[in-house]
This record gives structure tokens, sequence and C-alpha cells, in this order.
């Protein structure tokens, strides 16, 4: 899928295996995706920005906030606002929408995505709002990239371990924890409500 949160040699560096054997690349590969994937989902989002715009349509019921603002539109992360356009309307019929603002404030230079598209002082006041843009984020949180090479490892190591069973002459014999303590901490602050 080529939208891992980290890199090959990285985690080869992390496992202690020489960057110039190859032998296991397919490994670490599938460790890398798999780690990435498994926090999309436990997150209930993804991390990786769209290279095109993509167009997106929501019903607004259940989907907006009202405050002393105006009403705030919930919709997917967005990552890119260049090039995005807001339609509001129905069926076949939409019109642009451009009196909007993005949600939270300084979102980009926070390093966040945005989250939302409120109308100030006013209303969505239509079923759908469509939207074309670069979904996901700006850039990987360091803390998704640190969770996905700790996911990694501890994947790629699991064939060493028959039954979720590891030892070691340290430690001796003891049953793997079915969620890494350190991943979940790491990913926690990103997770969408109702997920996780």
């Amino acid at each position: 899928m080529a939208h891992e949160y980290g890199d090959r040699a990285t985690l080869k560096l992390n496992l202690g295996i020489e960057a110039d054997d190859d032998s296991r690349d397919g490994q670490l590969d599938r460790a890398l995706a798999a780690a990435s994937r498994s926090i999309d989902k436990t997150c209930g989002r993804r991390f990786w920005l769209d290279a095109a715009p993509v167009q997106r349509t929501y019903r607004t019921q259940g989907r907006i906030v009202c405050d002393n603002d105006g009403e705030l539109l919930l919709v997917d992360d967005i990552g890119s606002i260049e090039g995005m356009v807001v339609e509001a309307g129905s069926g076949s019929s939409f019109t642009v929408v451009t009196d909007y603002e993005t949600s939270p404030d300084n979102a980009f230079a926070d390093g966040v995505a945005i989250t939302g598209l409120r109308r100030v002082n006013g209303t969505w006041g239509t079923a759908r709002v469509r939207i074309a843009t670069k979904f996901g984020w700006p850039a990987f949180p360091d803390d998704i990239v640190e969770a996905t090479y700790i996911q990694a490892s501890r994947l790629f190591k699991r064939k060493d371990s028959p039954e979720g069973i590891i030892g070691s002459a340290e430690w001796g014999v003891r049953n793997l924890s079915r969620r890494d303590p350190d991943v979940w901490a790491l990913i926690e602050p990103f997770l969408l409500t109702g997920f996780g």
C-alpha cells in the first residue's frame, strides 16, 4: 500500500539487523504494513494524506455541532486545503460554499488535521455537504511513527514466540500481553470517540 508510518531502514536499525542484510526484508515490510494498518483501525482514522483530491459527501444530520459562533460540520480528517471545494445541496443540485472557517483553529500550524468546517454566525441549512480535498493528516505525527516501530518490531519477533509465549535468560518464560502498553500510550490521544 506504501502508506506505512515508518521505513525498513529504521526498523532494521531498531532491531539490530545490518543494513545490507536483505534476507528478511519481506518480513520487515509486512510487519510495517500490518502495524500501520492496525494503528489506523484502532484509532478509527488514517494519518497518510491522499495524493490527489478526493470527493466525499456527508449527511449533515448528526454531524452538526451548534454553538455561539455558528454551526460546525464534523468531517473526516483533512490534511490539505489547497484546491479544496465545499458544496452544499442535495440530489444533483449543489452550490459552492465559501463562507466557512476550518476547525480547530491553527490546525496545520499545530501539526494536526482539520476535523470541522464552521459556518460563522450561520447554518449549513441543507441535507448534504460535498467536499473535494486531500483527506488524511498533513504529516505523520511523531507518536504514531514511534508506535509503528514498536508494533512492527513486536510483529516481526512474533515468529519467535509460538502460542504467544516468549522466553529470555534474564526474565524466563512469560506470556505476551495482548496490547503493548507503550504503543497504547502513544496512540491513545489520537483515538476517535467510539474507537479503540
